[in-house]
């Protein structure tokens, strides 16, 4: 049975709907916080299971069976997200599944600008010394944070963002029909893959000029210094901490850790990715 983590989420719905395309359902399993969210796949015969990362009895009735468990990574930053990754690793291992697959980030490094990418990396070394088969499934960014980046720039048309640098932002849907590619074809990634990323990188220049023919509104992209953006984010309530792991991110990608592009997504969904216009055009055409 194949087990998916975290399947209420915006990815891991996803997944699971991709992944009965494929596999019949009676060899699928969730596990999720709140069963109740999960009803329409439990009414389609898959198997869902009440398991989340804190709780390690919990995941090992959840995990009960598992051939395969994808662990989707929890929207959380340090050391606690680390942590509820290691029991998740834990309880794979306990169920005997035979492959551990997870959802990990391009840029993955223990020196990364980012403390997401560090977390990756971290939950990676983790697989490494599991002694189970694992795939990291090196997810390109979300290309829906660019949309959150956008803010009130639609409204005000200005976009005021730290400097930054390239980024290939990817869509959720097409990430999700990679990873059930992979999980219907148990074995065909072992370790690392290669980045599963968008077909452009792109700055917040680059999005400003996409978001302004999306809207039909005018913007400009203007660059506000580290130090006063920060400012600017704490003074509106964002926790200092938030406001540095976010500055982060722009860190990151003026060093080009999200630059590459890499064919490997549009090989294994069988299409060229979806553009980040494409998403901005979902996501902001009525807004």
């Amino acid at each position: 049975m194949i087990i998916v983590t975290g399947a209420t989420g915006q990815l891991g719905r996803q997944i699971v709907e991709r992944l009965l395309a494929r596999v019949p359902a009676d060899r699928v399993g969730v596990s999720v916080r709140d069963p109740r969210k999960a009803q329409a796949f439990a009414d389609r015969g898959v198997r869902v299971r009440k398991g989340g990362f804190t709780d390690a009895a919990g995941l090992a009735h959840a995990f009960e069976g598992a051939s395969q468990v994808l662990i989707v990574s929890v929207d959380k930053m340090g050391e606690e997200c680390v942590e509820q990754h290691r029991t998740a690793i834990e309880a794979a291992v306990a169920a005997g599944a035979r492959r551990i697959l997870y959802t990990s980030q391009m840029g993955a490094g223990a020196a990364s600008a980012f403390q997401a990418c560090r977390d990756h990396a971290a939950t990676e070394e983790m697989l490494r010394a599991c002694g189970v088969p694992f795939t990291s499934l090196r997810n390109g960014f979300y290309a829906t944070s660019a949309a959150h980046f956008l803010g009130h720039a639609v409204e005000s048309g200005r976009l005021v963002l730290p400097a930054d640098g390239p980024v290939s932002w990817t869509a959720h849907a097409d990430l999700a029909d990679a990873t059930a590619a992979i999980l219907a074809d148990e074995g065909c990634f072992d370790g690392p893959t290669p980045p599963l990323t968008g077909g452009r990188a792109l700055t917040f220049e680059d999005i400003a000029g996409i978001a302004a023919e999306v809207t039909g509104r005018p913007m400009t992209r203007t660059v506000a210094s580290d130090d006063d953006f920060r400012e600017g984010m704490v003074g509106q309530g964002v926790p200092a901490e938030t406001a540095d792991q976010l500055l982060g991110i722009f860190a990151a990608s003026r060093a080009g850790e999200f630059a590459t592009v890499d064919p490997t997504l549009a090989t294994l969904i069988g299409r060229e990715p979806a553009t980040l216009g494409a998403v901005l055009r979902e996501r902001l055409a009525g807004g």
